[in-house]
């Protein structure tokens, strides 16, 4: 009889070896699915980026249509919110062609626009590091408008 109740005494509680072994498992699985939900989110961000930049591409088609060019380097994109006050002739600017203010991208900086030619223009956003000229850098638009 009091074999049972030390064989029963033993096995109510986890050993500290068997403890540490869950604790180790919980800890991988959860800095996996940080790093998955980390890769999730800056892929999700580079989506909203070209998702962005592809509105603008629309309404800088549209701003063309109107005003008969594009938007200088100086204007920028704001040129698509308000109308540029060195425009040739102001009368053609029908805007505004964005409902809202340009927003930021989605690392919080502006959305770059330099006009290349007279049908060309490049548009592209820093990416998640904020500098300029690296390689997550988001560019969407470097080829002419037809």
């Amino acid at each position: 009889m009091k074999t049972r109740r030390m064989h029963r005494r033993r096995r109510r509680g986890f050993t500290l070896m068997e403890v540490l072994l869950v604790l180790a498992i919980i800890v991988i699985l959860g800095s996996m699915v940080g790093v998955f939900i980390a890769q999730m989110q800056s892929g999700a961000y580079e989506d909203l980026a070209k998702t962005q930049m592809g509105m603008f591409e629309t309404q800088l088609g549209a701003y063309r249509l109107h005003v008969g060019s594009l938007p200088n380097t100086n204007q920028g994109l704001q040129a698509l919110r308000y109308p540029p006050s060195d425009l040739n002739n102001p009368q053609k600017w029908r805007g505004p062609y964005s409902e809202k203010d340009i927003p930021p991208d989605p690392w919080d900086n502006p959305y770059q626009y330099e006009n290349v030619s007279a049908t060309q223009y490049r548009m592209w956003s820093w990416g998640a590091d904020n500098i300029d000229g690296t390689d997550d850098d988001v560019i969407v638009t470097n080829v002419p408008i037809q």
